[in-house]
């Protein structure tokens, strides 16, 4: 797995579980929040998008994304609902198999 991939991957889980754990209180609106942000995604890449795509909107900033979150009552926690939302998003790209790459063989160094 690439560095890039699997540090995004990392990045993108942990913020699925900080909103997995989000108190019921907070829970609707950071889930709100989420699904703002990968509404947004969905209109940045389209519907035929692979995770190299996904990776290189990530680290291209997320600013807009921050900034949706945070309309959307995200509070402290837009970094959290920002990587879910990428995270959840990723799970829609051509060649994602469960945080590996689909068609291509991981090779032992």
């Amino acid at each position: 797995m690439s560095y890039a991939l699997d540090n995004a991957m990392f990045q993108w889980s942990a913020g699925e579980a900080r909103l997995r754990d989000a108190e019921p209180l907070e829970s609707a609106d950071l889930e709100r929040a989420a699904t703002a942000v990968g509404d947004e995604l969905r209109r940045r890449v389209g519907s035929g998008f692979d995770l190299a795509e996904l990776i290189a909107l990530y680290a291209s900033g997320t600013e807009w994304a921050d900034e949706i979150a945070s309309h959307n009552r995200a509070g402290s926690e837009t970094g959290a609902v920002v990587d879910a939302a990428f995270g959840r998003h990723a799970r829609e790209a051509a060649d994602f198999a469960g945080g590996r790459l689909r068609g291509r063989e991981e090779r032992e160094p």
